[in-house]
């Protein structure tokens, strides 16, 4: 480095200068050689408000984390320290934009991002945008996909950013499995609201329904917030609806279905299939008496057979680790956050350089392992930037232990290697 005087200076203020100089180059070099052996990962997640439910494990599932990476890793023969910098996104889609960027200016080396659209999708955009690798989960891959622009037959227009989990074909394949285990009159009720979780199920799930024999009784898309469903559940008494299949955030079906309860819908109910809400023991409680035997679909389940590359942990030691440390019952959401950092560590693992956006960025583009969710394999679609995962039949039931519900397996279509663990019961039936 250069020191440049532009005036003569007595010698012991000339020392001074020199070495005060050389000292400031020592801590740049410092700094530059510790941001070279330091892989930063960023993560979001929505910790508060209406999808607080969705990221509230994930705190604990960080430690957990860091506590795995505490020594660092070895990738290539170079070691690396890990950081892992984690923001809550409030459930608010700018904010998990603006907090993205931050992160990319905070030079992150890879961004990983959890539950919904709400949080996944601008996140995924501002990645895409700034050429920074991204990894995402928990939320239906076509809405992911096509959400964001990708169109049918087209090639994919997204460089950076993959997703991986459930879509619509392993939806259509739980719930027709799951249906058919009660007889029904096949007319089936849906709220699917105007978002892009509700508009992607809208168009490709309910067509599905109808040709496998389903009469869908659709009343339109409603406004998330809405707080009177009168004209919903009047049309799904009319038809005589049995089976009712709906993708809203907690408070609004909490509204619905004590509203639906209010006008008598419940009695002829025999199947009431949710998803989005119904993930967590809070939100099925809440109900009181009109909780037990909702259906559910589970993207992850503490009895799946599979184990955490990352901190060694299968299903039923995560659950029971969270249970002993909080007191609380155990969530679907500790398995799936996991098998996200999972898959983002084992990226930068497999990467010829984690320091390298483009690298990781291939690395995750080929990328087949195994998570504690199952299988994440992006070389195989079902469209590019893409690896489907299962979602498995599920119900709340009374719970027979600890905790007032239980959440049982019912069927396993789309993973036959996760043990089925009860049957369906009727709604409607005492």
């Amino acid at each position: 480095m250069k020191v440049r005087l532009l005036a003569p200076l007595a010698p012991n203020l000339a020392k001074l200068v020199l070495c005060s100089a050389l000292a400031g180059s020592a801590i740049l070099s410092a700094q530059v050689y510790a941001d070279d052996d330091t892989i930063r990962i960023g993560f979001i997640s929505p910790r508060t408000g209406p999808l607080a439910n969705f990221g509230k494990t994930d705190g604990f599932i960080l430690d957990q984390a860091r506590a795995a990476l505490a020594e660092g890793m070895t990738i290539a023969g170079k070691h690396y320290q890990v950081e892992i910098i984690d923001r809550d996104s409030q459930s608010d889609p700018a904010r998990s934009s603006q907090l993205t960027k931050e992160l990319i200016n905070q030079g992150i080396d890879l961004m990983l991002a959890v539950s919904t659209p709400e949080v996944i999708n601008p996140a995924a955009d501002a990645s895409e945008a700034a050429g920074v690798p991204f990894i995402s989960t928990v939320m239906p891959w076509e809405a992911w996909y096509f959400g964001r622009g990708a169109k049918p037959g087209e090639a994919s227009p997204f460089d950076w950013t993959y997703h991986f989990g459930f879509g619509t074909d392993e939806i259509y394949r739980t719930y027709i499995s799951q249906w058919s285990l009660i007889e029904t009159n096949k007319k089936v009720g849906v709220m699917y609201p105007n978002d892009a979780d509700g508009n992607a199920i809208r168009a490709v799930l309910a067509p599905r329904l109808e040709q496998a024999g389903y009469t869908v009784i659709d009343p339109g898309a409603y406004e998330t917030g809405t707080s009177d469903f009168s004209s919903q559940i009047a049309l799904f008494k009319k038809e005589d609806v049995e089976i009712i299949n709906t993708f809203p955030i907690p408070p609004d079906f909490a509204a619905f279905w004590r509203q639906a309860a209010q006008q008598g819908l419940h009695r002829q109910v025999k199947i009431i299939q949710i998803a989005k809400t119904g993930l967590f023991p809070s939100d099925i409680e809440v109900l009181g008496s009109l909780g037990p035997k909702i259906a559910s679909a589970a993207y992850w389940h503490k009895t799946f057979p599979y184990t955490s590359p990352l901190t060694g942990l299968n299903g039923e030691q995560l659950a029971k680790m969270w249970e002993t440390k909080t007191g609380e019952q155990w969530t679907l959401q500790l398995g799936a956050t996991l098998s996200l950092l999972d898959a983002g560590t084992e990226a930068l693992k497999q990467s010829s350089d984690p320091k390298s956006r483009t690298a990781v960025r291939d690395a995750i583009a080929n990328m087949n392992i195994t998570t504690i969710g199952g299988p994440v394999d992006f070389t195989s679609g079902p469209v590019p930037n893409v690896a489907s995962g299962p979602i498995i039949g599920s119900q709340w039931v009374k719970g027979t232990g600890k905790y007032k519900l239980d959440y049982v397996i019912t069927e396993n279509v789309t993973d036959p290697n996760v043990p089925v663990t009860h049957e369906l019961l009727q709604y409607n039936k005492k």
